[in-house]
């Protein structure tokens, strides 16, 4: 029997047939809707787009735009030799559904091979073995930036570089075979619990990672180096905690189910209990919240005292410090209460949708009371962040750092730097980086699922569509009627500059050895998890 678990002291969904059939439905977008932001020139040619980034908001975007323009030439360019992106290396192993969303790029190589390119292990920089953004201006009509989100948001309180503390991110890549964290050290074995800090999709697959049943895990393409990491791992114990209530966590319905239903993991409910923390009859709550509400309260089967593992929410706690005896290692997390600035009871009107806003935005507030868990092994789950890529000033990108995200009209059209300063209103009848577009979380901040970031990056492809139509201006517009080189210019510019670029046949090949692979072990694939071995495949 295991002792009782101590007291406290962000992913993605599978594009459901319906959300695509609506996505797909037709959309024109018009000078009505989606203002043009500059005069006119008469164009008829196919249009030559580069696409930057192959994850969803990438491969969405390629696949609508030949919807809409079945002549367009596209070119994709990703970092890595492999494409998908957070499709490939965020959702969890154990969410093969959500993956499927990887077929639409599929179906744009193998049903377009003329009007499409891959173009992989293509870092973007000055650098050497890199691309320069200005290599890309000559050879197209308009650039799509979909490259989404690199950089986890930090906590900024003491403690945070103490080994023990890990970066939901850089776990979340661990155990899905990126190959940027290829060589995390992530010790399992330092004690029996772990905190995980933040509430949303992404905590709750940290937390299901470190306790589910490894006969499962293992049939999934989780890396064999991580099970085994896994097979040793101490953690019997996670607490999931956020600084807001049980109403306003970002976690879903899904996930929280898929928690409470693991075999042998027990869940532990919060020391406060419900009717502190929800403040409001379940009667009233809005339909969404009461479901949250009701599946919290009913708990798991499996009793949190008696069970192998188990896992805990904490609410209303915010992270002041990780703690350190020795300095270096950690070995407890430090939070400050907080509290509801009103009385979630207060905030209802009798409307259900603005009862759902007005609690899922319910404030809190600090009390100045302090309490500690002790852990060896704390993650950071606060978010995702875009960071500019080297050279968009050069060709007139702004990007807003305190936002993580390019400037734009909300429709994807990128804003000049002058109107990306002074706000969106200014610039929806001017001021447009003509022929410069963004989609997904580069466009409108890491928020939302793969079915969200397919319908913003239809919605983009939709403009350059629509702008392409109606004859606006795009990049050179000066040769508008020149047809543009696209890939063959680019080409070149690869070799000039001897970087091995990854065709979409190579990547067939690196894909195939990963099935391959797979099967050996009784699972779909083994992710090649290093970018040398990658290459060395393909040139052997």
């Amino acid at each position: 029997m295991r002792p009782p678990l101590a007291t406290l002291g962000s992913n993605s969904s599978y594009v459901c047939t319906a959300c695509r059939t609506r996505a797909l439905a037709p959309r024109r977008i018009t000078s009505r809707n989606a203002p043009y932001s500059t005069a006119s020139v008469q164009v008829r040619r196919p249009i030559n787009v580069a696409i930057i980034g192959s994850g969803p908001a990438g491969f969405y975007s390629a696949y609508r735009l030949l919807k809409r323009l079945p002549d367009a030439r596209i070119t994709m360019f990703e970092q890595l030799p492999v494409p998908y992106g957070l499709a490939r290396y965020g959702v969890a192993p154990d969410h093969p559904e959500v993956k499927k969303c990887t077929e639409t790029l599929i179906t744009v190589a193998q049903e377009q091979p003329i009007n499409f390119n891959f173009v992989g292990n293509c870092p973007i920089g000055p650098g050497k073995g890199e691309l320069p953004l200005t290599a890309f201006t000559p050879y197209f009509d308009a650039m799509i930036f979909a490259y989404g989100a690199s950089k986890d948001k930090r906590l900024g309180i003491p403690g945070e570089d103490l080994k023990g503390v890990v970066s939901a991110r850089s776990f979340v890549g661990w155990y899905n075979g990126l190959p940027e964290y290829a060589d995390l050290s992530v010790d399992l074995t330092a004690g029996d619990t772990a905190v995980v800090i933040g509430q949303g999709n992404v905590a709750l697959d940290v937390t299901r990672i470190l306790l589910a049943p490894l006969d499962e895990l293992g049939k999934t393409d989780i890396n064999e180096e991580t099970i085994e990491a896994l097979s040793r791992s101490r953690v019997r114990d996670v607490k999931v905690i956020g600084r807001r209530g049980p109403l306003q966590a970002p976690y879903t319905i899904k996930e929280l189910r898929e928690l409470m239903n693991l075999p042998d993991v027990g869940f532990a409910p919060p020391p406060e209990g419900w009717e502190d923390l929800l403040q409001v009859p379940r009667k009233k709550l809005p339909r969404q919240l009461k479901r949250i509400a009701e599946l919290l309260e009913k708990g798991s089967k499996t009793n949190s005292d008696s069970s192998a593992k188990a896992w805990q929410l904490g609410y209303l706690r915010s992270p002041a410090a990780f703690l350190s005896q020795g300095g270096e290692h950690l070995d407890a997390v430090g939070f400050e209460k907080t509290e509801y600035e009103r009385s979630l009871a207060d905030l209802l009107t009798g409307d259900s949708q603005s009862d759902l806003n007005g609690l899922r935005a319910a404030k809190v507030q600090f009390t100045g009371q302090k309490s500690l868990v002790h852990a060896n092994l704390a993650f950071r789950s606060v978010g995702y962040q875009s960071e500019p890529l080297p050279g968009m000033s050069e060709i007139g990108v702004p990007f807003d750092t305190a936002r993580g995200v390019i400037p734009n009209d909300r429709w994807g059209r990128v804003l000049s730097p002058a109107e990306g300063v002074g706000g969106v209103a200014a610039a929806l009848t001017a001021g447009h980086v003509p022929g410069v577009y963004a989609a997904g979380w580069v466009k409108r901040g890491p928020t939302g699922v793969i079915a969200s970031t397919m319908d913003d990056a239809f919605l983009t492809a939709d403009v350059v569509a629509g702008d392409w139509e109606g004859h606006a201006r795009f990049m050179n517009h000066g040769d508008a009627q020149e047809m543009k080189e696209g890939y063959d210019g680019v080409r070149r510019e690869l070799e000039s500059r001897n970087i091995r670029s990854v065709s979409w046949s190579d990547w067939e090949k690196i894909d195939a050895e990963e099935r391959r692979r797979g099967k050996v072990r009784g699972k779909e694939r083994e992710k090649i998890r290093r970018v040398d071995e990658m290459l060395g495949l393909l040139d052997s």
